[in-house]
């Protein structure tokens, strides 16, 4: 039974990793500190599980979490694109330094491949469409810099070591337990909450932008995807659904899955927002295998059934 490792186990899309790490029969050991993570999220499979509660900047917690793993699933960071405004050495410690430990205790531990979760905010607000991963990267936070550093280390130690390491470029990731109370969650989980009791929604601007929207289940499988991929060592990967979703057409979307109305309070648009997101997802579809195999529709029934 081969053992992975997924840190940030407990926050939104490394729960849903655990799971299905478990479901195909791994040994699944957690590393997490509990910053952003929920222990809930953890607990129908407490049991199953090996948990080390640390942190990335600790190389004994390190140590101990890559111990005779096979496959990391690195999805542990400080999410917060204000919180590395505010504070660009505490996202740089956690997200920059403590991917190059993990690197590190990977390389010592053996560890076969590490699968490091990236950002399509590395695209920062070019405005050709859709991204693809050989567009010129324009960061416009310390969150995008140190994503483009967490991949661009992955990458160069899976050409300096016998490392393998992948990097994915997340789109707009919804689904099931992404927390809406958290500043960083997506607009999906905002109105998938207020969809459930009838509240309003604020949308700032004409709600004519529009996103890439991906089920976490798709993440996931990517995910599983890039852990053996021969041809995905060293790449970056966008994953997304390739298609773009307005906001009008979203909260359609949910009036029609509710059956009732929701109610939307239009605001001024936001300095720095981008306006439009869409990826390609024809190397993920080339190196991965990979295909969105859960529509907006689905994924949105999912989440507010959750």
């Amino acid at each position: 039974m081969p053992t992975s490792l997924v840190t940030g186990g407990a926050g939104f899309i490394g729960s849903h990793l655990v799971e299905r790490l478990l479901l195909r029969g791994d040994h699944v050991r957690v590393l997490d500190n509990f910053s952003s993570g929920h222990a809930a999220n953890l607990a129908p499979w407490r049991r199953s599980i090996e948990l080390i509660e640390g942190d990335l900047r600790d190389p004994a917690a390190l140590a101990r979490a890559t111990a005779g793993v096979e496959l990391v699933f690195h999805q542990a960071a400080l999410p917060l694109v204000q919180q590395s405004v505010d504070d660009p050495a505490i996202t740089n410690a956690v997200n920059v330094d403590g991917t190059l430990q993990l690197l590190l205790a990977a390389r010592g531990a053996g560890v076969r491949r590490v699968v490091v979760a990236s950002s399509a905010a590395v695209y920062g607000d070019d405005q050709q469409l859709p991204k693809h991963e050989e567009l010129p990267i324009q960061p416009l936070s310390p969150y995008a810099v140190s994503k483009l550093a967490t991949e661009q280390y992955a990458c160069v130690f899976a050409r300096l070591y016998p490392l393998e390491a992948v990097a994915l470029r997340y789109f707009n990731v919804f689904g099931p337990r992404q927390d809406p109370r958290s500043p960083y969650s997506g607009v999906i989980a905002r109105f998938c909450a207020a969809a459930r009791t009838g509240a309003e929604v604020t949308i700032f601007g004409d709600g004519s932008q529009s996103r890439d929207f991906v089920a976490v289940a798709d993440v996931v499988h990517a995910n599983l995807l890039a852990g053996d991929a021969p041809a995905a060592n060293a790449q970056v990967i966008n994953i997304a659904r390739g298609e773009r979703t307005s906001l009008l057409d979203l909260v359609r979307l949910l009036e029609d899955l509710t059956a009732r109305p929701l109610p939307v309070r239009f605001a001024p648009a936001r300095s720095g927002d981008i306006l439009h997101s869409l990826a390609t997802i024809d190397r993920a579809r080339v190196l991965l295998g990979f295909a969105p195999q859960v529509s907006l529709r689905e994924g949105l029934r999912l989440t507010l059934e959750a």
